[in-house]
């Protein structure tokens, strides 16, 4: 058996037990079976997965899925693959993506370090959203956050030329921790001067909201890959 290090690492996130409404069962069964994409260890065919040819963008830990069923309304050009490993998360997203007639979205629910590995093909993705990853923000947790020089380089290989890379966080130490990674990635260039303005297509969550009105900052980050 040939060694996987995808198998042997700290994870950075946790699989928590959430119970699924009914609107939220009833999706997984009328539309599960269009919209997930089953995690197997072979390249995932993009093109036949969404019927057309089209700038694919991978959007890693979706949550509920509230900003990835607007992104994808907002751009029908672009095919999208949401990946999160949260069953809720899951089914509310897929609700979503029946109330509001959306085609160009699929999702996977599983680890993405092994999405990555094993399912997307070197420089096939157009883009990269990782929107409020789990801080992690006890100093003795930091290593299990996300954002690390290997998964960068990980990422930095499965996009194309050109291709963006857009993180977003509310906690400053991360936005600092996630700066100063992107920005030591050879393969990266920063389209700012540090942080990003916000992008118009990344709307505000609710939680986002309440953050500013207490005073709470939020830090874009946008990279190309050279």
């Amino acid at each position: 058996m040939l060694y996987d290090p995808t198998e042997h690492r700290i994870r950075s996130f946790v699989t928590r037990a959430g119970r699924l409404s009914t609107a939220q069962a009833r999706a997984f069964d009328e539309l599960g079976p269009k919209f997930l994409i089953g995690y197997k260890k072979e390249p995932l065919d993009v093109a036949q997965a969404f019927g057309r040819t089209a700038p694919v963008i991978l959007e890693i830990g979706f949550g509920m899925g509230d900003t990835t069923a607007h992104i994808a309304k907002l751009m029908p050009e672009k095919d999208f693959i949401g990946v999160e490993v949260h069953t809720p998360g899951v089914g509310s997203l897929l609700k979503q993506i029946g109330e509001q007639d959306i085609a160009n979205l699929r999702l996977i629910q599983h680890d993405v370090f092994e999405v990555l590995n094993h399912m997307i093909a070197d420089g096939s993705l157009d883009g990269v959203h990782v929107f409020f990853p789990d801080p992690w923000h006890k100093a003795r947790h930091n290593k299990r956050r996300l954002i690390q020089p290997a998964f960068v380089k990980l990422l930095c290989q499965k996009l194309a030329p050109g291709g963006y890379l857009h993180l977003a966080t509310d906690w400053e130490d991360y936005a600092v921790q996630m700066l100063e990674v992107l920005s030591a990635e050879p393969e990266l260039a920063n389209t700012a001067d540090g942080y990003a303005p916000q992008p118009a297509y990344r709307p505000l969550t609710k939680f986002e909201n309440r953050g500013i009105k207490l005073g709470h900052g939020v830090w874009d980050l946008v990279f190309t890959r050279k």
